[in-house]
């Protein structure tokens, strides 16, 4: 990841903290799925990820997130650096397999790998 990318990962990731202090879960969530594309190719920052969409869902009751992202966890885990659907936002919400459009402001900042 370029330091751009990093930098741009721990912002969203502090928005995400905040959003959530703040019990606006939808805006916390939406910056964790921006933190998910950014860091979906190293493994720390993508199961980091996928455990506060968690922690959010217990937090939202969503028994959706309870049960869609243990196993998400797990494939972080496990497939980071081999495969990731590019631009996935990594909710419960969407496949674990389909790539989705990336945002244009984090394209800029994926490209510079």
């Amino acid at each position: 990841m370029s330091k751009s990318s990093i930098s741009a990962f721990d912002r969203e990731w502090l928005l995400a903290q905040r959003r959530r202090a703040e019990g606006n879960h939808q805006a916390a969530f939406a910056h964790l799925e921006r933190a998910h594309i950014l860091g979906q190719r190293h493994t720390w920052l993508h199961f980091k990820t996928h455990a506060a969409m968690f922690l959010l869902g217990w937090q939202r009751r969503s028994l959706a997130e309870l049960l869609g992202q243990p196993p998400r966890m797990l494939a972080a885990l496990l497939f980071s650096r081999i495969w990731v659907p590019a631009g996935n936002t990594g909710g419960a919400n969407v496949s674990a397999f389909k790539p989705m459009p990336i945002p244009t402001d984090l394209r800029a900042l994926l490209d510079q790998r």
